[in-house]
């Protein structure tokens, strides 16, 4: 199998990882994965994948191209491709991967997520902005498997209407949407303690894990507990 998604990497990596034969530059867990590199999510190489001649290659609707699933397919590469916006359709593909896909069962990351995910929202509730790129600046919008992350942790997207599910925003849309908290994940940008806060002064500003926020293979276990210790509740 090749993975063109690094959550999906990891997860096959973690479930069958004698199966996964090939990943994207950008797939960096586990650490120390010795697979072949098929350069990026947005830019495959097409001809390195059919050269390793995976019986599937796992792909997702928002990070992959379709030309490139459309050419893989007509190359006679099979591919599957997940389509996730909400943390329920998160569980539910993965355990189509493994449970009729791979036919190896439900993996015991995935029963601890969907434990830890069933539990209820904490209150009370608070606003939040989260930017995900900067010049320009873009945030987290509807209809995302990271907005449901943050419903799901009892805080309000303030982003969380309209019909870009990205939406380019000025910061100043930012401070007047007056958030409780900013939420700085490390990827895809990088904000870092010296680059991304300065930009909201009188706003609280939380750095967070990028993988807790956005992933959604064997980090859904974790990813509740790390990113409200982060909040602070």
């Amino acid at each position: 199998m090749v993975s063109l998604v690094p959550s999906l990497t990891e997860a096959l990596a973690e479930t069958v990882p004698e199966r996964l034969v090939g990943a994207t530059d950008w797939c960096t867990h586990p650490a120390g994965l010795d697979v072949a590199r098929v350069r990026g999510t947005k830019n495959p190489d097409r001809a390195a994948i059919a050269a390793l001649a995976p019986d599937l290659v796992v792909c997702n609707r928002e990070e992959n191209r379709e030309l490139d699933v459309d050419r893989l397919r007509a190359a006679g590469v099979p591919v599957w491709v997940t389509v996730i916006e909400t943390v329920d359709e998160a569980l539910a593909s993965m355990r189509r991967l493994f449970g009729e896909v791979l036919a190896v069962g439900e993996p015991s990351w995935l029963t601890a997520a969907a434990a830890e995910w069933s539990r209820p929202a904490p209150a009370p509730s608070r606003r939040v902005a989260v930017p995900i790129w900067r010049d320009p600046w873009m945030v987290v919008g509807p209809r995302t498997f990271t907005g449901d992350v943050l419903t799901r942790l009892g805080l309000v997207n303030v982003f969380g209407s309209g019909e870009d599910r990205y939406p380019h925003v000025d910061v100043s849309a930012v401070v007047a949407a007056a958030p409780d908290v900013v939420l700085l994940p490390d990827e895809p940008y990088l904000f870092t303690a010296d680059d991304g806060p300065e930009a909201f002064p009188g706003l609280r500003s939380v750095l967070v894990s990028g993988r807790a926020l956005t992933w959604y293979g064997p980090s859904l276990a974790t990813a509740r507990a790390e990113l409200l210790a982060a909040l602070g509740g």
